[in-house]
């Protein structure tokens, strides 16, 4: 029964508006009571002045294309770094200690606040960074916010942190800068020293290996040519001479055997027949060897030149023989002395031929010395062309080494002048920079306590408060208040109702009532509405 009782009650908003007018000093005065308490509450908290102002990350003065910042790290990096040493246990009880900041808190401020100054100062520093326009992810400017008692003290405070920041970020800059240009200093004075001792090691691998190195394979090849060059004119000139040799030697024989034929006792046979059979042989060869070779075949040129020196020769023993006729036939007797006449120029032709053949022997022992020493040359110069192909990979794995070392030092030299340059700009105040947009501003009303948030809250919180105090009485209630109401507890109609009967006198009295409440009520309602209001414009 009372469940089904609860199903059938405040079925209309007539039925709730019913309730709310039955219960409305219930709901009434726990609002105005709870608002009061929480906006009074608000103006009894501290009032706190937040000073802010913008700053603003300039980019270098000089294009990027023409120097290179030394400094890579984003904005966001580089805040929290100045930061850290900004925010720093030593700086910040220095300018506590300047500004007689956060005195020992008495009352309320000792409850809310913490005890530690740095800590406190701390938490009311905040850092916002702004986005660029258009690009997210990336930022061109950073809010400095700081909040204070007063608006003077939280303007001058944050003027002296806007100032740190600003002086910390151009001697981060430039020390930063500095020991860039320090590092790349060293690193490049460590790179030449690699470069010069990989230097010295090929410089002594060329030094001891001169003449077998790959730049210079084609001159030892061309002097290789020309010692072989060489060596075949010799071999020749040696073959020519050997060749002159067996000729001087054979002619040589030729005239001994004249001179022993001519002084035999037993000689029947003049010199010219003696040439004459010398010269009929000769011819017989030399037509032997010209039917199977050609005229510039080494053997036919030999025979030729010893025949033209057999005709020589035959031609001066005719004149010798013709000489010594005249003489004979002056004396008109034979005489056997003119084969001795004759002998002393076949002596003096024997002596020469001997004097050219020891010229041509000593020709022949300056050849072969000659042939030995190209011989020689040519051995080496093949062995250092053999060597060449070793020598290059050694080479190679050399230089190796001597060129990573010296592209390493080139980059870092490049590198080293941009430093530099950075570091100049830096110190001219050319490079990146913090620039105030807007100083620190002197707040007009106090970011906290929000009065108007805490009497929006507080009436929010007596509402719901006074709300639920009358449904809770409204359930509590056993009395009938509409004639549904009995529907569902007797079982019989109502077939008629009394209406309530008043005299005059308590319509006024209920009028004047009435009026009363109203007049309450509205001055309540007033109140908050004031109170709101007050609360919005002064902060």
């Amino acid at each position: 029964m009372p469940d089904e009782l609860d199903d059938q009650q405040f079925r209309s908003i007539e039925e709730y508006w019913a309730i709310v007018l039955r219960r409305r000093w219930l709901i009434l005065v726990p609002l105005f009571l709870t608002w009061a308490a929480v906006w009074a509450v608000s103006w009894i908290l501290p009032a706190t002045y937040q000073s802010e102002s913008l700053i603003l990350v300039e980019e270098q003065k000089v294009p990027e294309k023409f120097v290179s910042p030394n400094v890579a790290t984003g904005l966001p990096e580089r805040l929290k770094s100045m930061t850290e040493q900004i925010l720093s246990r030593t700086r910040l009880q220095s300018a506590i200690e300047r500004f007689h900041l956060y005195s020992k808190p008495s009352g309320l401020n000792s409850v809310l606040k913490s005890g530690d100054p740095v800590e406190q100062m701390r938490n009311d520093i905040k850092i916002e960074l702004v986005e660029t326009p258009g690009h997210p992810g990336e930022f061109m400017a950073f809010k400095m916010r700081y909040s204070a008692g007063s608006p003077e003290l939280a303007q001058k405070v944050n003027s002296e942190l806007t100032t740190l920041f600003i002086n910390e970020n151009v001697k981060a800059q430039h020390q930063l800068s500095e020991d860039t240009t320090a590092f790349l200093e060293s690193q490049l004075a460590e790179a030449r020293v690699n470069m010069a001792a990989q230097e010295a090691k090929v410089a002594a691998f060329k030094s001891k290996h001169m003449g077998e190195l790959p730049s210079q394979l084609e001159s030892n090849v061309q002097i290789l040519a020309g010692i072989q060059g060489q060596l075949q004119n010799t071999q020749h000139a040696l073959d020519a001479a050997k060749q002159q040799k067996l000729y001087l030697e054979s002619l040589l024989q030729q005239y001994q055997s004249v001179q022993s034929i001519l002084g035999g006792p037993d000689s029947t046979l003049t010199p010219a027949q003696v040439l004459d059979k010398e010269l009929l042989d000769l011819r017989l060869r030399l037509r032997d060897l010209q039917s199977r070779y050609t005229d510039e075949y080494p053997d036919i040129i030999a025979l030729k030149d010893k025949l033209a020196e057999v005709e020589r020769l035959k031609k001066q023993a005719g004149n010798e023989m013709a000489a010594d006729q005249n003489a004979r036939n002056a004396k008109n007797s034979i005489d056997f002395g003119a084969v001795g006449e004759v002998q002393p120029a076949s002596s003096t032709s024997v002596m020469q031929l001997q004097s050219q053949l020891k010229a041509n022997q000593l020709e022949i022992l300056t050849d072969q010395q000659h042939e030995r020493e190209l011989e020689s040359q040519i051995s080496g110069y093949q062995a250092r062309l053999n060597l060449t192909p070793d020598t290059e990979q050694e080479l190679t794995n050399i230089s190796r080494g001597y060129e990573e070392s010296k592209n390493n030092y080139n980059s870092l030299l490049q590198k080293q002048m941009q430093s530099q340059l950075a570091t100049s700009l830096e110190n001219t105040q050319q490079g990146e920079q913090f620039r105030i947009v807007d100083p620190p501003s002197l707040p007009v009303k106090p970011s906290a306590p929000n009065h108007l948030w805490f009497s929006l809250s507080g009436s929010i919180a007596g509402l719901m408060l006074g709300l639920g105090l009358a449904f809770l009485r409204e359930l509590m209630d056993v009395r009938f208040q509409q004639e549904k109401d009995l529907e569902g507890i007797v079982s019989v109609r109502v077939l008629v109702g009394i209406p309530r009967l008043s005299t005059p006198v308590e319509d006024r009295s209920r009028a004047l009532r009435w009026r009363t409440e109203l007049g309450a009520a509205t001055a309540l309602v007033m109140l908050i509405v004031l109170g709101s209001l007050y609360s919005f414009f002064k902060g």
